[in-house]
């Protein structure tokens, strides 16, 4: 079973947590990708940012759910939850958009767990590091294109 190593893309195109989403998104163009890891100047991985994002800035604000109790009104979403779509609509840069806590795998974890990660965590893009060093990413093609490989 090939490991993480053996089909990481290691040319990876990253972006810094202070780019502004507007060359976030040109470059999503330019390059046609649909995401890239977020990293700081040691070049160590401190997140994750997708098409989704970008488009999560476009949608509608969804008013959180209110019951009235007596002569009090309480929301049933959290308000971290809110506050966090908020924070996103709002958005500058990508530090302000991107996904801080990033699903990652070491250079060793067999290509079977990093399939099972991508369709259990619903994510298309897995970061892998050493350490906190960004190595490499994998997506879903090279998990298909590793499969079909003789």
């Amino acid at each position: 079973m090939p490991l993480a190593r053996d089909i990481m893309i290691r040319d990876v195109i990253s972006v810094s947590p202070d780019m502004t989403v507007e060359e976030l998104g040109r470059l999503f163009i330019e390059k046609n990708i649909s995401g890239a890891p977020v990293v700081n100047e040691e070049g160590e991985l401190t997140g994750i940012v997708t098409e989704n994002d970008l488009v999560a800035q476009d949608k509608r604000l969804h008013i959180p759910t209110l019951l009235r109790l007596f002569d009090a009104y309480i929301a049933l979403e959290p308000p971290s939850l809110i506050k966090e779509e908020l924070r996103k609509m709002s958005a500058r840069t990508v530090g302000d958009i991107c996904t801080r806590e990033a699903i990652s795998v070491n250079e060793e974890t067999q290509m079977e767990d990093v399939a099972t990660i991508m369709t259990e965590k619903r994510v298309h893009i897995v970061p892998v590091v050493k350490g906190k060093k960004l190595l490499g990413i994998i997506g879903r093609h090279e998990i298909i294109k590793a499969a079909m490989a003789p």
